[in-house]
């Protein structure tokens, strides 16, 4: 059976995948009216330049809320929420922070292991990944994070699950 630990860096991993290709943005459009979207609603954008995704999510504040309710999801979910039995949850906490933080252009700094190494050995399975990522958007979609942030958020996932499932 795989460490409780090794889940935890696992979960860590996952959203540094999700959030470490910004440059992959989905289609634009409009993003008022959310609880994350950053911005003042008048629709004037920064001229030929998006604000970091950092922003638009809402900040520091608005990711750790995403991250508090997404521990929670995996706690709840019973197809992989064993593997953290063992897991120090306020440290996997700030990890995640820390990771989306800066994997959106915010001020915080992840020193984690890549995935590659953080996954060798595990021989994660499809399921194992898809059932994560599901806990995932669904504390986005709690926090009514627009498409296009979601997507920009998301968008890294598929090339970065070779690099996960069946290490």
């Amino acid at each position: 059976m795989v460490s409780r630990m090794k889940w935890a860096a696992l979960a860590a991993s996952l959203i540094l995948a999700v959030t470490a290709c910004k440059s992959k943005q989905a289609a634009t459009g409009p993003t008022g009216g959310s609880d994350m979207a950053a911005g003042d609603g008048s629709g004037a954008a920064m001229e030929g330049k998006k604000k970091p995704l950092f922003d638009r999510l809402g900040g520091l504040e608005a990711i750790t809320a995403v991250v508090e309710d997404f521990v929670g999801n995996v706690a709840a979910d019973e197809r992989i929420n064993a593997f953290f039995a063992n897991a120090d949850i306020p440290h996997l906490k700030q990890m995640l922070v820390d990771q989306i933080c800066e994997a959106s252009g915010g001020p915080c700094k992840y020193a984690g292991k890549n995935m590659v190494e953080t996954h060798t050995g595990m021989n994660i399975k499809d399921a194992d990944f898809g059932a994560l990522v599901e806990d995932l958007v669904k504390s986005l979609d709690k926090f009514k994070v627009p498409e296009a942030e979601k997507n920009e958020l998301l968008g890294a996932l598929g090339g970065m699950k070779p690099d996960i499932v069946g290490h």
